[in-house]
């Protein structure tokens, strides 16, 4: 059960770990400051005292944490598309997270704003589930209409004119091989789901590069 939280707003936010529980996720960046053409992913225990801005910091009113990835930025080998992206951990960050749809009970609650969109190709990947191989389902927004995306088909219409800098709650839950989708409380996806070694994703993954 791994929820990104909120913590107390009255704290003055100098660091996204003072905002958002982040001691089960690494951060995947579209930077290569750390090994050249590979993309820098951020762990824990450095994860919780670390930002990089534009890509990975606190927002102006200090209540928010903003991702953000350029479209010329560095991609993972499989994908080419860059991200400012946060992956789910076990064991306080030091392990991958991989479960089963039918073990256990796994849930993802996110509350976002996308803000902005590339100018040619403007699509950006808010949340997802992904297994070992490919992402399973994902939020997604492309130009005004934001849906639930699962094998490149559109599952489940949240907002067919969403707003840039809107705020919304997305949240997934799976157990028994069954996952339910909610969009500001109100259900938009309730089917069977399997897979194997699964994991969230939450931020700001970049539909779009130099190329496309």
């Amino acid at each position: 059960n791994n929820k990104l939280v909120t913590l107390n707003k009255s704290t003055p936010a100098v660091l996204p770990a003072t905002i958002l529980d982040l001691s089960n996720w690494k951060i995947t960046l579209p930077t290569d400051t750390i090994e050249t053409a590979k993309p820098d992913e951020i762990l824990q225990p450095e994860l919780a005292t670390f930002s990089a801005n534009p890509y990975f910091t606190v927002n102006e009113a200090k209540d928010g944490v903003v991702f953000r990835a350029h479209t010329g930025g560095v991609t993972t080998s499989g994908s080419s598309y860059p991200r400012s992206e946060l992956r789910e951990m076990t064991d306080n960050g030091t392990q991958n997270a991989g479960w089963g749809s039918g073990v256990g009970v796994h849930k993802m609650t996110i509350q976002q704003a996308i803000t902005h969109v590339p100018v040619a190709k403007p699509h950006v990947v808010a949340g997802q589930i992904h297994d070992e191989n490919d992402d399973q389902i994902m939020v997604r927004l492309e130009g005004m209409r934001l849906f639930l995306e699962t094998d490149g088909d559109e599952v489940a219409l949240l907002d067919a004119n969403y707003v840039l800098g809107t705020p919304f709650t997305v949240s997934f839950l799976v157990l028994n091989n069954t996952i339910r989708v909610t969009y500001n409380d109100v259900l938009k996806h309730d089917t069977s789901f399997f897979g194997d070694g699964l994991y969230f994703k939450a931020g700001c993954y970049t539909q779009s590069n130099l190329e496309k």
